[in-house]
């Protein structure tokens, strides 16, 4: 029960992260929205889940893993309810970034519950490997749910986690309850790493709305800078700091952190880009633009364990590498697309960045947790899903900015995809050249 409950709840959380793309077209309709808000939309969840996953660790071990489960999960449900019901964008936004919240939440507490659960070693890899296959059928999933249950009515892709989150709490209840831990919490840290990460993402969404030259731009900016100076100042002074400065100085963290970080630039970027261009551009229903995405959401479910395969033979970093090869090269191709080429071309281009983001991220958490001593594999494993997801967040706020002017929205697409081409590509001559430290401590 503890299993089913556990991986029921990261499906969904993950399932949500995508599944708003293709729905964002009836989202501004509905709202008479521009390119801004929609960008909210998506950047909300991304953003509260990237921050709050830096502490959400510690804060799992000092409740309990089945509590922290729960009380993720019950706050994500409940805000699912407040964004289907939503009377206008601002609190559409508001209740997503309590969405992200709780996913934040929910992600290293199934995790613990799992170890708690499954003492065997044996079995708690396969109950592992089943959780990380179903956080990555979740994601490649969202955008083909997002495309049906749109049909209905946008709002369904929110009221859907409703009975799926009941159904994932009641499982739970059959789990006992974890132990507590005195666990200390790094306030100043967590403050800082939401005030960067938040300002930073309105400053990039703003001054494509406004310009860069404009205050409160300018003084979002200040602000970001600020944050993350104080974050750093947290870490390497703090009594207990949530990410020790040695662990953000390894060669080993810091790649990972980059390489993860482009991944999502590329994944996120493009599931966001063509959701809109193929309804904006091609007229696409939001049914139609679903299942565009799916031969890329079926191949991206294998890639896990191909990469696991080949991590088992030529080592973790192989598999990285070719992931993000693939992804770029599919990324570049994308940008050579003309305006007047058929649906069917973007849709086969989609397939090697799915399938390449997927092959490299999973062997990725592979070659960081190889890398890191055991003690330190929650916190790494934090920071790269950190990365990743704010990655994701600036990805949809730069490339927003370019595609808002529909006019111009098809040379704004190709210079979105060129951009993420060239992130991922940088990612790629990183990877290659800079090994990963042996045991970082």
């Amino acid at each position: 029960m503890a299993l089913a409950a556990v991986l029921l709840g990261f499906f969904t959380i993950m399932v949500d992260a995508m599944i708003v793309n293709v729905a964002l077209p009836s989202i501004g309709r509905g709202f008479g929205s521009g390119m801004t808000g929609l960008q909210w939309v998506v950047d909300g969840y991304t953003l509260a889940f990237a921050a709050f996953l830096l502490s959400a660790g510690a804060i799992s071990d000092r409740i309990g893993a089945r509590q922290a489960f729960a009380i993720g999960l019950g706050l994500f449900v409940l805000a699912s309810a407040v964004c289907g019901a939503a009377p206008n964008l601002v609190v559409l936004v508001g209740a997503r970034l309590v969405q992200g919240a709780g996913a934040a939440m929910v992600v290293p507490a199934s995790l613990a519950l799992l170890r708690e659960t499954f003492p065997d070693p044996a079995e708690r890899a396969r109950a592992i490997a089943l959780w990380g296959v179903s956080g990555s059928v979740g994601a490649a999933a969202g955008p083909v749910a997002g495309g049906l249950l749109t049909v209905i009515d946008w709002r369904m892709i929110f009221f859907v986690n409703l009975p799926v989150g009941a159904v994932a709490l009641m499982l739970l209840r059959r789990a006992p309850s974890s132990p507590r831990q005195e666990v200390p919490f790094d306030w100043t840290g967590q403050v800082a790493a939401v005030a960067a990460m938040g300002a930073l993402t309105y400053a990039v969404i703003e001054a494509g709305a406004e310009g860069f030259g404009t205050a409160r731009v300018l003084v979002a900016f200040t602000v970001a800078a600020l944050a993350a100076l104080a974050y750093l100042v947290a870490q390497a002074r703090g009594r207990h700091p949530m990410t020790p400065l040695p662990l953000l100085r390894s060669r080993t963290m810091s790649l990972s952190a980059a390489v993860g970080f482009a991944l999502n630039v590329g994944f996120y970027g493009m599931i966001f880009l063509l959701g809109l261009y193929l309804q904006q551009v091609h007229g696409l229903s939001a049914l139609a633009t679903g299942v565009g995405f799916l031969p890329m959401t079926v191949l991206t479910s294998f890639m896990g364990p191909v990469a696991a395969r080949l991590a088992t033979r030529f080592g973790a970093r192989i598999p990285v590498i070719i992931g993000q090869c693939l992804m770029a090269a599919g990324l570049l191709a994308m940008v050579t697309v003309p305006a007047g080429a058929p649906v069917w071309l973007s849709v086969v281009l989609m397939v090697p960045v799915g399938a390449g983001g997927a092959m490299a991220v999973t062997a990725l958490v592979a070659l960081l947790l190889e890398n890191v001593p055991a003690e330190r594999a929650g916190v790494a494993s934090g920071v790269l899903n950190a990365a990743r997801q704010l990655g994701g967040a600036l990805a949809v706020a730069v490339f927003g900015a370019l595609v808002a002017d529909r006019t111009r929205f098809v040379s704004g697409l190709h210079t979105s995809l060129l951009i993420a081409a060239a992130v991922v590509a940088a990612s790629v001559v990183a990877t290659v050249l800079l090994r990963p430290a042996q045991r970082t401590t």
